[in-house]
C-alpha cells in the first residue's frame, strides 16, 4: 500500500490586475491523498486542514471519474458520498470528512471517482477592495473489485512524420496506474536516452500518449531500434522493451 502523504496546496499570491488586489491566504492540507474503498471497507476518513491565516469554508463534490482519448471525464454521481458536504475550518484547524460507498463494488474491475474540495468565497468585507483567489483541489477514490486488482501495461513506440517519438501506453489491466516518471534507454547504454516526468493516471482500459520532440543534440532513435522502458508507478517499478515502428 502506498505511503499516505499530505498534499499541500499553498497559495501566498499577491497580484495587481487593473489596479485591483487579488490575494489568497488559504492553504488546504488533505490526508490521505487518495481513498480506497471495498466491500470490506465502505467508509474512508479524510482529514482536511487549514494551514492558512483565515477561516476557510469548503464545499465537497463527488464525481464519477472516467477517461476518453487521454482526457479525464467527470460526471455527477451518488454512488459515493462525502460528508459533511459543506464546512468551515478555522486557521490551524482541521475537519474530518467521511467518504462512503453506496453501491456494491464491480465484480471484475476497479471503479474510480474524485472528491473535489472547493473553497467558498468569504463574506464581503468593507475593508477589502479586491478579489480573493479560491482554491479547488481533488483526490481520487478507488473502489476495489471482488477479484484481485492490478494494472497491466502495454507500451508502444513510433516515429512521427516530423521525426519525433510517440510513446503510447495502454492499461489493459482491471485497475488504474499512476506513472510518476519513465525513462527510455537503448540496449547496452549506460545512461537513459530520455527521462519523462509524468504523474499521470491511466485508468483501466485507457491509453495515454507522450510526444517526445526530436532535437539535434538528442535525436530520436530510428525505426527498428529497441527501447528499454523503465517506469516508476504506484503499483511498483515496471520494465518493458518496445520496437520503434515507422
Amino acid at each position: 500500500m502506498l505511503k499516505r502523504e499530505i498534499i499541500q496546496a499553498a497559495y501566498g499570491l499577491f497580484l495587481l490586475v487593473a489596479g485591483v488586489s487579488v490575494v489568497s491566504a488559504a492553504s488546504i492540507g488533505v490526508s490521505p491523498v487518495r481513498a480506497t474503498l471495498s466491500a470490506n471497507q465502505k467508509i474512508e476518513t479524510i482529514t482536511v486542514r487549514n494551514t492558512g491565516t483565515e477561516p476557510m469554508s469548503v464545499q465537497l463534490e463527488v464525481m464519477s471519474w472516467s477517461q476518453q482519448d487521454g482526457e479525464d471525464v467527470f460526471t455527477a454521481t451518488r454512488e459515493v458520498l462525502a460528508n459533511p458536504p459543506i464546512f468551515t475550518v478555522p486557521p490551524g484547524g482541521s475537519q474530518l470528512v467521511r467518504a462512503g460507498l453506496r453501491r456494491a463494488p464491480d465484480a471484475r474491475r476497479e471503479l474510480t471517482y474524485r472528491i473535489f474540495l472547493q473553497e467558498l468565497p468569504p463574506p464581503p468585507s468593507p475593508d477589502f477592495n479586491g478579489a480573493k483567489m479560491l482554491m479547488r483541489v481533488s483526490l481520487p477514490v478507488f473502489v476495489l473489485p471482488e477479484v484481485a486488482a492490478q494494472p497491466a501495461l502495454r507500451w508502444q513506440a513510433a516515429r512521427t512524420s516530423d521525426g519525433a517519438l510517440k510513446i503510447s501506453l495502454t492499461n489493459i489491466g482491471n485497475a488504474h496506474v499512476q506513472i510518476a516518471n519513465f525513462s527510455l534507454s537503448l540496449p547496452g547504454s549506460a545512461q537513459p536516452w530520455i527521462t519523462q516526468q509524468s504523474s499521470t493516471y491511466v485508468l483501466h482500459g485507457q491509453s495515454r500518449d507522450w510526444i517526445l520532440p526530436a532535437n539535434a543534440e538528442n535525436p530520436s532513435p530510428p525505426p527498428g531500434a529497441i527501447l528499454q522502458i523503465f517506469a516508476q508507478t504506484d503499483a511498483g517499478d515496471m520494465e518493458a522493451e518496445v520496437l520503434i515502428t515507422p
